[in-house]
């Protein structure tokens, strides 16, 4: 199953995705932007690389191969 993330740009937007959330029976979970401690190049990076391994563009290594 695949997910969204939204970024609402007010409160109104936020209440009304929530609402749609709500009658449909859905999870769902938020979380604050503002303070985060993450730099936001950082967590692009992250999310980049989390999209090349689904896509297959990642090389496995073993644990053994580690300290060869």
């Amino acid at each position: 199953m695949e997910a969204i993330l939204l970024h609402p740009q007010n409160k109104e937007q936020l209440e009304a995705i929530k609402a749609i959330a709500k009658a449909l029976k859905m999870k769902f979970e938020t979380t604050t932007v503002e303070g985060s401690t993450y730099n936001p190049d950082f967590v692009k990076k992250i999310q980049n690389g989390r999209a090349d391994v689904k896509n297959g563009k990642g090389t496995k290594i073993g644990i053994d191969d580690l300290w060869k």
